[in-house]
């Protein structure tokens, strides 16, 4: 007969079990050559049209790195002696503005029997009134390459790594050879999300996420940059100023997103 003591302990351990078991994904492929999850937070969720577009972008994913995975073990087979290719998706929500715009981090990782496994990240501007993806531009009177704008915005981004590369220690990669993919252009600058605030319903400026190696030796891991609503206040458009304001939350800051 087990004593109470025990009777408890054992209950209090299935339950710590449980609440450390791992999510269920949403989507899966699990083949010889490839297991393969994508998983979407609780938070996104409660919009089933923002749900179904990542879900449908997470499936096209399966497939084509199942598709790879088989052509990669048909003609490597001894790469794959020792199981298949890992590969991991998960879409989580970094922040609401105005109620109406949605950032999504969008984190990958791949395991292919390499020196080490690989991580990437990328993020999802989402408007909730029109129901699609939008880019920033909406908040800035021009975003034209090499304009005022992105010319403002990318020199704000290598100060802010410029800082935490000192902070984290690593400044000998703060060099302009590591931030020479950084483009005044939309699709060069890096990956963005609105960033939250100390004030409800706004943003305090724009986060930029970049993977291991985008600026930095791989032991680096990832970086996040954070340029300040009023450092671009001269060019942002009605609905700019609208969404814009106070100030980056402390947590916000030391957390990484």
């Amino acid at each position: 007969m087990i004593n109470l003591s025990v009777a408890m302990a054992l209950s209090a351990t299935c339950v710590i079990s449980a609440l450390a078991a791992d999510p269920k994904p949403d989507a899966v492929v699990k083949t010889k050559s490839i297991e393969a999850r994508v998983f979407l937070d609780d938070k996104i969720k409660t919009d089933a049209t923002l749900a179904a577009d990542c879900l449908a972008e997470g499936r096209k994913w399966l497939a084509k790195n199942a598709a790879e995975a088989a052509a990669s073990r048909k003609q490597d087979p001894q790469f794959f002696k020792d199981g298949g290719w890992d590969f991991e998706r998960k879409y989580s929500l970094r922040s609401v503005v105005g109620d109406r715009y949605v950032s999504l981090l969008r984190n990958d990782y791949m395991d292919t029997h390499g020196a080490h496994p690989n991580s990437d990240v990328n993020t999802i501007l989402w408007d909730k009134t029109e129901h699609k993806r939008i880019s920033i531009r909406p908040f800035f009177t021009e975003t034209a390459d090499n304009g005022p704008t992105m010319k403002a915005m990318v020199k704000a981004v290598i100060a802010s790594l410029r800082a935490e590369k000192e902070k984290r220690g690593t400044s000998e990669t703060a060099t302009d050879e590591w931030f020479k993919p950084l483009a005044p252009s939309l699709l060069k600058i890096g990956a963005v999300t609105l960033a939250p605030s100390t004030e409800a319903g706004r943003s305090s400026g724009l986060t930029f996420h970049y993977p291991p190696y985008a600026v930095g030796a791989y032991a680096e891991g990832e970086y996040v940059a954070f340029v300040p609503w009023d450092t671009l206040k001269p060019y942002l458009t009605a609905e700019g100023a609208r969404i814009f304001g106070g100030a980056r939350p402390k947590g916000d800051a030391e957390e990484p997103q």
